[in-house]
């Protein structure tokens, strides 16, 4: 990794509110090509994850075996997320396919520290993309908590916009229960809930969404 480290690259993530301490500037898919020649390997996540480098995390969590993964480590890991990116990567690429994923998604949600509730959402948005099998009952469980949830924070804010979204268009008829939840959160005092409802509506409703949930 320190051999692919590119010092304008961390520049650029800062930018965009990525943490900069203990960043090598390693793209995102240089990471994965080096996590397929490595496989799955549990002992060595543990230690990438323990040095603290940011694209080492990262690795960490692409080659972790989510079988192998407990609750305390998961504890452990979101809450010591000092990064968007490094939350949505591990609640993507590894902790939304554990066995506690989607109890995870309702108690990370219902938690205050910043990056400990966005990786609630995006928990909620990554088992809307990869669990294509799950029933719509375990996605209603999240309606009222992304109906009722408002948060001004900027990364917090955008997560329960992407969850409202992601599960909006895994079928015509979780499309239709979103399109009331966010038109029910237009009416909310909140900018942040009217800001969430008002973005999303604009994908659930438009012509491309509709029609491709029509032919499934």
């Amino acid at each position: 990794m320190r051999s692919l480290s590119d010092p304008d690259a961390v520049k650029g993530m800062a930018r965009f509110g990525i943490s900069a301490t203990n960043t090598l500037g390693v793209s995102v898919p240089n990471l994965r090509s080096i996590s397929r020649k490595i496989g799955k390997d549990h002992v060595l996540a543990q230690d990438l994850w323990s040095s603290e480098i940011h694209e080492a995390r990262i690795l960490a969590s692409m080659i972790d075996d989510p079988i192998l993964v407990d609750e305390k480590q998961m504890e452990k890991w979101v809450n010591e997320f000092d990064s968007w990116d490094i939350c949505d990567q591990c609640c993507g690429n590894l902790f939304d396919k554990t066995k506690f994923a989607y109890r995870k998604a309702i108690e990370w949600s219902r938690k205050d520290p910043e990056y400990v509730k966005r990786a609630g959402f995006v928990m909620m948005a990554e088992l809307a993309v990869h669990d294509k099998t799950a029933p719509d009952k375990d996605f209603l469980k999240f309606l009222s908590i992304i109906e009722k949830s408002s948060d001004e924070r900027n990364f917090v804010k955008k997560a329960i916009n992407s969850a409202l979204r992601q599960v909006g268009k895994r079928n015509l008829s979780l499309n239709r229960e979103r399109i009331i939840v966010a038109t029910r959160m237009q009416e909310d005092e909140s900018k942040a809930s009217k800001w969430i409802a008002s973005d999303a509506l604009r994908e659930l409703k438009s012509d491309p969404v509709q029609k491709k949930l029509r032919k499934r």
